[in-house]
């Protein structure tokens, strides 16, 4: 059987190719989406579901520094490959393709190494006690021996749907998911692993996600191809792909420390439960925020490529697409929430108080959500033209410079631990308005100078 040519992102409607390479990743992140949401489903349907589920809300942000380095080198690499192949130089998108590999593995061998040294420190800094320790610990520690499998599979898919092949990075994360989700009942229910057999799990089907993705890039199909010469270190690409990875790293990184402090907040000022509340709806915003990554990093590619190849009246409706879609999907996402927030958080639990505290907590999470979708627009812009001055300024300010100071600071007013789940929405309309408009009246003014 003939192999499909690559889509070609220089010709047809932009919102024709976007949405091709956006619908396939939206189906890929709903699916990717599975290795955490099932676990959580399962493990929150446990006897001490409760107390479980806190102990790996616990490990989040250990896992968010893993997936931080997948993000810096990369998605750090994907603009850059997308804007050679734009300019015709399939050869230096094939050393970037072969750096970004060997930092994933580089970057993994020394994040597994170091937290499996500091991992019992670590997760009693991130707000642990003894007995939630009992379940954060040993999930973390089969965790991070597979971490490698998660940065190669989420680092190279990017490389297979800029090349104009989506449906093969969805294929990637469907077969793992499909893994995981046959894996985990067996594992955590009928091994009686309980959270080590979750984290066996995802593990396993990592693994599988990461064999299909190298194995795709080192064969014939794919126009530039992953291949063991260009693994060897180029000291410029390293340079660029960590230049304009830092704003991605720098997301991840900051989600981390938001989480930090929201779970030590929360440990203080409500107790297990509220940290739980916060896992559950942490959750629900995943599922809500999937489908705008989704168009994110469908945009990504083709935006990049145009620009890559001059065409900047079509970089232009790329990005006027890739808000509009985003604007009207959140706030159906917004109202949805809004409506019938029990719905949601009883997905992942069936903890009375749980879902009591959990539902009044989830409107207040939510509120401002359409805002989300100017953050992604104006940031994913910057990213895409190689602006990695706004992208990683930005990038702190909505999380480093509004989230976390918030987060510490409203508990001690009367809104008490309400005032953690303020923080993210007050982030979303301050950092989600000043990031779109400067990317208005910066890049895409200058793209509008030189497409007359």
């Amino acid at each position: 059987m003939a192999a499909r040519p690559p889509r070609d992102f220089g010709s047809g409607p932009m919102w024709k190719n976007i949405l091709a390479q956006a619908l396939p990743l939206t189906v890929a992140q709903a699916v990717l989406l599975l290795y955490n949401v099932v676990d959580r489903i399962y493990i929150g349907h446990m006897a001490d579901g409760a107390l479980a589920l806190t102990g790996l809300g616990l490990t989040f942000p250990v896992v968010t520094i893993v997936m931080a380095f997948a993000a810096l080198f990369g998605m750090g690499g994907v603009p850059l490959f997308s804007m050679a192949r734009g300019a015709g130089d399939d050869e230096k998108a094939g050393r970037i393709l072969g750096n970004s590999c060997f930092l994933l593995l580089c970057s993994a061998a020394a994040v597994t190494a170091l937290c499996l040294i500091f991992c019992r420190p670590l997760l009693f800094a991130f707000g642990a006690g003894e007995a939630s320790y009992a379940y954060a610990g040993p999930y973390l520690r089969i965790y991070l021996c597979g971490a490698v499998f998660a940065m190669l599979a989420t680092g190279l898919g990017g490389y297979i749907s800029a090349q104009g092949y989506p449906a093969i990075g969805m294929l990637a994360v469907v077969i793992g998911a499909v893994c995981n989700i046959a894996l985990d009942p067996v594992c955590i229910f009928a091994l009686r692993l309980g959270v080590r057999g979750a984290a066996l799990a995802t593990v396993v089907s990592q693994a599988v996600s990461a064999a299909w993705v190298l194995r795709f890039l080192c064969g014939r199909r794919p126009p530039v191809r992953l291949q063991g010469g260009n693994l060897k270190p180029d000291g410029r690409i390293v340079k660029d792909i960590a230049k304009l990875g830092t704003s991605n790293f720098i997301m991840q990184g900051t989600a981390c420390l938001v989480q930090v402090a929201c779970n030590t907040t929360l440990q203080r000022f409500g107790g297990d439960l509220y940290v739980g509340v916060m896992t559950v709806l942490s959750s629900v915003r995943e599922v809500f925020t999937l489908a705008v990554t989704g168009m994110v990093s469908g945009a990504l590619p083709v935006i990049s490529y145009n620009y890559g190849a001059k065409r900047y009246d079509r970089v232009k409706q790329g990005i006027r697409f890739n808000t509009l879609a985003g604007a009207g999907y959140t706030l159906a996402a917004w109202l949805l929430v809004v409506l019938l927030p029990r719905v949601w958080v009883s997905v992942f639990t069936n903890d009375a108080a749980l879902i009591e505290t959990g539902s009044a907590m989830l409107r207040i999470y939510f509120f401002g959500f359409v805002f989300m979708a100017l953050q992604f627009a104006g940031q994913s812009t910057f990213q895409a033209l190689g602006d990695a001055k706004h992208a990683i300024f930005f990038s702190l300010l909505r999380k480093a410079v509004i989230v976390v100071p918030l987060t510490l600071l409203l508990p001690l007013t009367a809104l008490g631990v309400k005032g953690v789940f303020w923080a993210e929405p007050i982030s979303n309309i301050l950092g989600g308005t000043a990031c779109y408009v400067t990317m208005r009246c910066t890049v895409y003014r200058k793209l509008e100078e030189k497409s007359l």
